[in-house]
């Protein structure tokens, strides 16, 4: 399997700190994911743009520990799709159904709306607290950029503005595939807001400035010309699942001792699979056995 590795998020501040901003270059994630899932380039599209929000917010996160968690439900033939990721900007993600085929839409570009449909975008942010922060917010388009600009909104009270974007190859490979999260400081000036507001009218799209040959600090220098725009810092993204065999063997034991002994009577070898990678997982009887002892 081919392996990209030169994804990485940039970091930026603008206007004397009154704007944070984020860019993303994800070709080589979204092409790991699209290898593992063997997904359609309708679904490619859905679940990229997803995953490079995920790696985008992932870096976001304060504390070492933190996990965020993404999911699109709704009433589209791909039924929902789930996305983590954490603050090392490691992201993983998968779609229920991974090979919807779809016509383009009206204007001839891959359906995303159309495999998503009407429903929820969930996002959830496990802190080490008590309970996890969950702010849910309704699809507005089904298109997952002005989905989760909506959600910044109204769950996080920070105005955004968000945008993402895969391109695929002839042969259903990615070709680009990145995007950028603006956001809004609670005092930012009307000057800067009508700039910042000029300059993304100006915009054409993240898959065309990637295709172009920009880089993400040449997206941002773009969004935020004229606002002193600051690069902080790059950080390498990647898709990586962490799941293994003695984590599998949890979850298992949690089924408990009866539903064990169940699966050794039957006498066949049982199969696991992580959603978030395929790995599959062969459990023989004999495992079994040793895991209820």
């Amino acid at each position: 399997m081919e392996e990209i590795r030169s994804d990485y998020i940039v970091r930026a501040t603008a206007a004397g700190a009154q704007i944070r901003a984020f860019a993303c270059t994800t070709r080589g994630l979204v092409e790991r994911a699209r290898q593992l899932h063997n997904t359609s380039p309708v679904i490619t599209a859905a679940l990229g743009r997803l995953l490079s929000a995920g790696a985008m917010m992932g870096s976001m996160l304060k504390g070492e520990r933190d996990l965020l968690t993404l999911q699109v439900k709704g009433d589209g033939p791909v039924q929902g799709i789930t996305v983590t990721a954490d603050s090392k900007c490691n992201v993983k993600g998968y779609a229920n159904v991974p090979d919807v085929l779809l016509p383009p839409n009206a204007v001839g570009k891959l359906d995303v709306a159309g495999a998503v449909g009407q429903g929820m975008l969930c996002v959830i942010k496990d802190m080490g607290l008590k309970e996890p922060y969950v702010g849910q917010t309704l699809l507005q388009t089904g298109e997952i950029a002005e989905d989760l600009t909506y959600y910044f909104a109204t769950s996080e009270q920070t105005p955004s503005s968000v945008g993402l974007g895969v391109l695929m190859e002839k042969n259903n490979t990615v070709r680009q595939a990145g995007g950028f999260i603006v956001q809004l400081m609670p005092y930012a000036e009307d000057s800067v807001i009508e700039q910042l507001e000029q300059n993304l009218s100006r915009f054409t799209s993240v898959t065309a400035m990637l295709d172009g040959g920009k880089t993400p600090e040449q997206m941002l220098e773009s969004l935020l010309d004229g606002l002193a725009c600051e690069i902080l810092d790059s950080v390498p993204t990647l898709f990586s699942c962490n799941c293994s065999r003695a984590k599998i063997e949890k979850v298992l034991m949690g089924l408990g001792k009866k539903d064990i002994q169940e699966m050794i009577e039957e006498g066949q070898d049982i199969e696991v699979n992580c959603h978030f990678c395929n790995t599959q997982f062969r459990f023989g009887v004999e495992e079994l056995k040793k895991l209820i002892n």
